[in-house]
């Protein structure tokens, strides 16, 4: 009885919380904002010249990197996060689909509709990263319409979740009750804590994990974005949206914010941007120390955030994939 007494007395003294108004106005919806409009800007260009379109496209990448933990809501209606970004692809499903689409040529595939229908392995931004980076390029007209094509899919995607979180999900998240998804605020926050959780093992066991395979086989080629070189790019890039995500959920968490810290700091004095040192035993150790300083992370903000929010771990649309 003491302890709970105790325990309740430390959770109303800890630190106000800017909690999930503040994360949806001033994280997830700007990011959402940014990552539609890159998209409608790539999708924008007339050319087809992947020396024009390579920068369009990473900052379509970064800005999605920058809401890609955020698997709630109108990205996950009609399979968007799947489609947006299909990896990890094990069986390499895209390169096929995609093969099979430039192979068959046929017009009437690459109206909006009908790309719609297309396997999500052949949209999005590996769909594109296979157009714009393959040696040697697809080249020819119909290469150019399916870039066209998968730019404008991906700019579409894009936008209907910018849409759905402004229109409806973001009130779903703050106004829960009777009716809602959210019944109590406690599980609107348990949803964000989900994310933020789910997004600090995904940089650990797939971006990482992936390519770093086992020590007597390691599979650099299993890295993500390999092709455009954006391996570690983008571990770096989640790492400073979930920080800022975290922040704006627990403003004051320091052994949360120590622990990013340290894991962007391991990040950033890495030389490897696409992990080919994981076969080095002295480059593979520090991509170990980076994946064991995010799940350091990881633990920090289960024991310092959990509390705050009052929430624990619930389901993710991640879970089992």
């Amino acid at each position: 009885m003491l302890l709970r007494l105790a325990l309740a007395t430390c959770l109303f003294a800890l630190p106000a919380r800017a909690d999930v108004a503040e994360a949806v106005s001033d994280h997830i919806l700007p990011g959402l904002a940014h990552f539609r409009d890159t998209t409608a800007t790539l999708a924008a260009s007339d050319s087809c010249d992947p020396a024009v379109l390579r920068p369009l496209y990473h900052q379509a990448f970064d800005a999605w990197i920058a809401v890609a933990h955020l698997r709630l809501g109108p990205v996950e209606e009609e399979g968007r996060a799947l489609a947006i970004a299909f990896w990890p692809d094990p069986k390499g499903l895209g390169a096929k689909a995609q093969a099979a689409l430039l192979k068959a040529a046929d017009p009437a595939i690459l109206a909006p509709d009908h790309f719609a229908e297309q396997s999500v392995a052949a949209r999005g931004l590996f769909g594109l990263e296979r157009l714009l980076y393959a040696d040697p390029a697809p080249s020819g007209d119909y290469a150019c319409a399916l870039t066209q094509a998968t730019a404008d899919d991906l700019a579409g995607m894009a936008e209907s979740v910018a849409q759905g979180w402004q229109d409806d999900f973001a009130a779903t998240l703050t106004q829960p009750g009777p009716g809602n998804r959210y019944l109590t605020e406690t599980e609107a926050r348990q949803a964000l804590l989900t994310a933020l959780i789910t997004g600090l093992e995904f940089n650990a066991d797939q971006r990482l994990g992936r390519p770093l395979g086992t020590f007597d086989r390691p599979r650099p080629e299993r890295a993500e974005a390999r092709a455009s070189g954006r391996s570690l790019r983008d571990v770096q890039l989640s790492l400073l949206a979930l920080r800022q995500f975290a922040l704006k959920l627990v403003p004051e968490a320091p052994q949360t914010q120590a622990a990013f810290d340290r894991a962007l700091s391991q990040a950033d004095a890495l030389q490897d941007p696409v992990f080919a040192g994981v076969s080095d035993p002295q480059a593979r150790l520090k991509l170990e120390i980076l994946a064991q300083d995010i799940r350091a992370i990881r633990d920090a903000a289960l024991a310092e955030l959990a509390p705050a929010l009052g929430a624990g771990i619930g389901f993710n649309a991640a879970d089992g994939d």
